[in-house]
């Protein structure tokens, strides 16, 4: 099985995987000259231009999503879309025109913050480290402190409703998922590990770190750094084991290793 080079590749096919159901467009098949032949050229014409506006909404989108960023970090968490707006220069209108609500918006703003602030540091460090422990503690300090930096962001993500909290939740599990999948194949194959629990694995660590941060900012009962350390000896653990039994269930079914003695 091939994979791209590294995290960051998976993550971007993640993200595009992601945005495709609302944002692309079908490619026609075949070129313009069958579609001449056919009588198409008119419907060949109108797809450019569709493509082209598609685009250029998408950009805008863009624009407005990295805007109420700026203004959540400037106004706090509880901003509304008229002073969004009003952050931005723009009427409430302009958003209304990119963003069917609120909702749309903040998960829109959701999906944004993982491709551009997480997922490029959680790729820095997951790729190039040969240290196994350094890059476990390394990943889990960039989840924390990423969302541990910027609060009002954090609680203004997490304001959607139900529906749309549990979408946007689990469109940034499965980019994660991704890109630590491809680090653990990568490494359990190097090691000759049972490769079949990887998927499990990955989802079990991202969505596991995920609900606790989700209890820590609202609790924070223990210091980020504590929380840090916590989840780190936990997950590390989880490795150890899932590494001594050779990633295969038969073997860790036939020996469980015993607790210590009390």
């Amino acid at each position: 099985m091939q994979f791209p080079p590294n995290p960051a590749a998976i993550a971007r096919s993640a993200l595009a995987a992601v945005n495709a159901g609302v944002d692309s467009l079908p490619t026609r098949s075949g070129d313009s000259r069958e579609a001449v032949r056919s009588g198409d050229a008119q419907e060949v014409k109108a797809d450019g231009r569709k493509r082209r506006w598609e685009q250029h909404r998408q950009a805008r989108r863009t624009e407005l999503v990295d805007g109420t960023i700026a203004a959540v970090g400037e106004l706090g968490s509880e901003v509304g879309m008229d002073e969004i707006a009003r952050h931005m220069g723009i009427s409430k209108t302009v958003l209304y025109r990119y963003f069917s609500d609120k909702n749309d918006l903040t998960h829109a703003v959701m999906l944004r913050f993982i491709e551009t602030q997480l997922v490029p540091k959680l790729a820095g460090a997951l790729a190039g480290v040969d240290d196994e422990y350094a890059m476990t503690r390394g990943a889990i300090e960039v989840c924390v402190q990423t969302i541990a930096d910027q609060p009002a962001l954090y609680t203004f993500a997490m304001s959607i409703a139900t529906a749309k909290q549990q979408e946007a939740l689990s469109d940034s599990t499965n980019v994660i998922g991704q890109m630590l999948a491809h680090v653990m194949t990568v490494r359990m194959r190097e090691r000759e590990i049972d490769l079949g629990g990887v998927d499990v694995f990955s989802r079990m660590l991202v969505g596991g770190i995920e609900t606790t941060l989700d209890w820590w900012m609202v609790k924070r009962t223990v210091t980020a750094e504590e929380l840090i350390d916590y989840l780190t000896m936990m997950v590390w653990s989880a490795i150890v084991g899932i590494a001594r039994a050779d990633g295969s269930i038969a073997k860790f079914t036939a020996d469980i290793p015993p607790l210590p003695d009390h």
